[in-house]
């Protein structure tokens, strides 16, 4: 060690890297950089803090320090928040630590309300004057286009709407989507019911099934659903109000109980004609009639006044197929390339399938087609009218045993829930006439599919749109969800 001390010329000595080791105190401005085997010297460290870059702890003991404030007892948090000061989450709003989607108090029990809220692309009053939805890109504006009607101050409604028996169509101010705005409101008028006794306020949150930027289709929790004592859910469901915020904001809603039977169905019960396929099968029967040429019209008159429950459903279906007489029993094959099923069915049937729904078709239409298409899409039960067929081969224009109009599509739902055991909290049934008014008011969810005015009316809920896979998110199902199901 002398002699190298002694030489004429040391070279300096190379700085030995320190071993990585643990900070004496934890409050630094960066944990990462006090960590590092190579930390950097001190005129870094106070450069660092002369730029401003301080850590959480750094700013608090700087505080103590030079008491700008009064003292302030500083404890780390230890996953237990204070009741008098609760954590908070701030991203331009504020948010309490609560629990409206928490399970209740032991001894007590939920009592929430889910209402999906589903947009009727399909049905737009008037595409033209329809400002066009938030984007992506939109966001780089002066103003975001979720907190205002329109940039344009000349598109925008300066004079009150003429009075009319329609509302103002509200979503052609504020995007062709389930808006903020939408929410908002739909949100208000759910406040001027009445609460259950002895509580003081609402709370909600809400799901975007399908996009958070654009949404369609929007799941919104009330907790506590209005008071039962002075509305019941159906009264609630048929509200003047609810369907009149339907047409102002071209929604849709379904108000369900929050329950598990509501996540949950077993069994999914169809009307065909009109529903799992768009035509009406004895309207296509009485098309291919040339003599009498008037023959398709008068059979499409009565299926049209049947439909609307102007007719009794059994009476009209006799003289439908009256009219049918001569008519070769081939038919029903040749019109079995022609059915036209309805868009998302195929995709719907194979959802069910790998969750274990079983499936029904209830048809007032005919045996021989609506077995068929049974087949075809996997459905598991089929029951439809048989038509007598004579020696020759032809129909005689009478129908075997009991029609399956609005009381025996009500049985049949009855029977194949009980064979399958199933209760009927777990059925959902699905139809647009009015003979499938008696199955939608009996099955634990009715849905009026594209269906007649006094359908809509009665039906527990409503689904106008132009794929019926839309049906899956009345179960809570995302956008992402559905495409697992039906992939």
């Amino acid at each position: 060690m002398a002699a190298a001390q002694d030489s004429p010329s040391p070279s300096p000595a190379k700085p030995t890297p320190a071993r990585p080791q643990l900070s004496s105190s934890m409050r630094t401005s960066s944990y990462l950089k006090e960590h590092q085997q190579y930390r950097p010297s001190k005129p870094q460290q106070q450069q660092q803090q002369l730029d401003g870059h301080f850590g959480i702890d750094t700013v608090v003991e700087d505080l103590q320090a030079a008491r700008i404030s009064p003292p302030k007892s500083f404890s780390p948090f230890k996953g237990v928040p204070s009741n008098d000061d609760p954590p908070r989450i701030v991203e331009g709003v504020s948010h309490d630590y609560t629990h409206p989607n928490c399970a209740p108090v032991q001894g007590t029990r939920s009592n929430r309300l889910v209402a999906t809220l589903v947009y009727k692309s399909a049905r737009v009053a008037n595409a033209s004057s329809i400002i066009p939805s938030p984007s992506l890109a939109a966001s780089n504006s002066d103003l975001p286009a979720n907190f205002a009607p329109t940039q344009n101050i000349e598109s925008y409604p300066l004079e009150p709407p003429p009075a009319a028996a329609e509302p103002e169509p509200l979503d052609h101010l504020y995007g062709s989507y389930v808006s903020p705005m939408c929410i908002t409101s739909f949100l208000h008028l759910m406040s001027t019911f009445p609460l259950p006794p002895g509580v003081g306020e609402a709370t909600s949150s809400h799901r975007c099934l399908d996009d958070p930027d654009h949404p369609l289709v929007v799941e919104l929790t009330l907790s506590p659903a209005p008071s039962p004592d002075f509305l019941s859910l159906e009264d609630l469901r048929k509200h003047e109000l609810i369907y009149r915020f339907e047409r102002e904001w071209n929604v849709d809603i379904a108000l369900q109980p929050d329950t598990l039977w509501r996540r949950h169905p077993r069994l999914v019960v169809f009307d065909m004609d009109s529903t799992l396929i768009t035509q009406e099968v004895i309207d296509l029967l009485a098309a291919t009639i040339t003599d009498p040429p008037d023959l398709a019209a008068k059979v499409a008159d009565i299926t049209h006044r049947a439909m609307l429950g102007e007719l009794e459903f059994d009476t009209a279906f006799r003289e439908r197929v009256a009219l049918l007489r001569g008519l070769p029993a081939t038919i029903f094959e040749q019109l079995q390339p022609v059915l036209d099923v309805t868009p998302g069915v195929p995709q719907l049937m194979k959802a069910f399938k790998r969750l274990g729904i079983k499936t029904a078709v209830l048809s007032g239409g005919f045996l021989p087609l609506t077995s068929w298409l049974a087949q075809e899409l996997g459905i598991d039960y089929a029951h439809a009218n048989e038509v007598v067929i004579d020696d020759a081969g032809r129909l005689t224009g009478d129908v075997k045993g009991t029609i399956v109009g609005r009381e025996r599509k009500q049985e049949l739902m009855f029977e194949i829930a009980k064979k399958e055991g199933i209760s009927l909290d777990q059925v959902v049934a699905v139809g647009d006439g009015a003979n499938d008014l008696l199955m939608l008011s009996t099955a634990g969810l009715g849905v009026a599919w594209n269906a007649k005015p006094r359908v809509q009316m009665e039906a527990s809920a409503r689904l106008n749109s132009p794929s019926l896979l839309a049906l899956l998110y009345f179960f809570g199902f995302t956008s992402e969800e559905v495409d697992m199901l039906t992939a």
